[in-house]
């Protein structure tokens, strides 16, 4: 028996400012017996998504009672190193509001703003490059979430995303499971939101070329969710095979879902 009613695909992305529309924002959503169709925004001068409509959509999807497994393309952590060099608890909430004081890019800026200093305090919460996290050394092609400016980056849809996060978090309070920061288990008919990483699924489902790389990203993270729920394989990947001492590591830095 399936856990989840509805299925999210999210293929994110941090460029520009959170009120601009972007094409390489896609949403994807597929129930137990459809496959996913693409979600678009509210009717309104914008064609695409924005970081901030994505977020109040979501808000109302995982406030209502039906159970919902929603995956979106960025970290949602930073690597131990991180917490260590700048004395955080190792508490996720405590992280989102630490960063968001830092890096306010939930405000209408570029991330690149407060990464050169010209807003925030972007320079306080700075990572290292060549830090990765535990999921991270386990994905094959992974990139740091500190390193900006290369090909396959992540870290702008991460500095953009995360501050979103919090929002959800908010907004949503108990009925939201967000995994693994708050357990590994996952209780009955609550809706949960996880990390994932397209790239581990894209060839698994064919593209009938009518979508682009971003849509079919989002498309196959939906597919991925709903075949793994519907054939009993999803425990597995919510519980991966790690010893003691990962699996606080990873309950601190976030996991990849599907990674094991």
């Amino acid at each position: 028996m399936p856990q989840f009613d509805r299925y999210i695909g999210i293929d994110y992305s941090g460029a520009q400012t959170p009120t601009s529309s972007l094409s390489g924002l896609r949403v994807y959503a597929a129930d137990r017996t459809s496959l996913p169709k693409e979600i678009f925004p509210p009717p309104s001068p914008r064609k695409h998504w924005t970081r901030k409509g994505i977020a109040e959509w979501l808000r109302d999807e995982l406030n209502n009672p039906a159970p919902i497994l929603v995956g979106i393309d960025h970290a949602f952590s930073f690597p131990l190193a991180y917490f260590e060099k700048y004395h955080l608890p190792h508490d996720w909430p405590t992280f989102l509001d630490d960063f968001r004081q830092h890096w306010p890019t939930d405000d209408d800026i570029y991330v690149c703003f407060v990464h050169d200093g010209s807003h925030g305090n972007g320079e306080r919460r700075m990572g290292d490059p060549s830090w990765l996290r535990l999921t991270e050394l386990w994905t094959p092609a992974a990139k740091s979430v500190f390193r900006f400016k290369v090909q396959g980056e992540v870290a702008t849809s991460t500095h953009a995303g995360l501050p979103w996060l919090r929002y959800l978090r908010t907004h949503c309070r108990e009925r939201v499971h967000f995994w693994p920061f708050d357990g590994w288990e996952i209780p009955s008919g609550r809706s949960v939101v996880t990390e994932v990483y397209p790239s581990l699924w894209t060839r698994r489902f064919p593209n009938d070329k009518e979508r682009d790389q971003d849509q079919h990203a989002a498309y196959a993270v939906a597919a991925w969710l709903q075949r793994a729920d519907k054939n009993g394989s999803l425990q597995q990947f919510l519980s991966p095979k790690l010893e003691p001492e990962e699996r606080t590591t990873a309950q601190i830095e976030g996991w990849i879902l599907g990674v094991v």
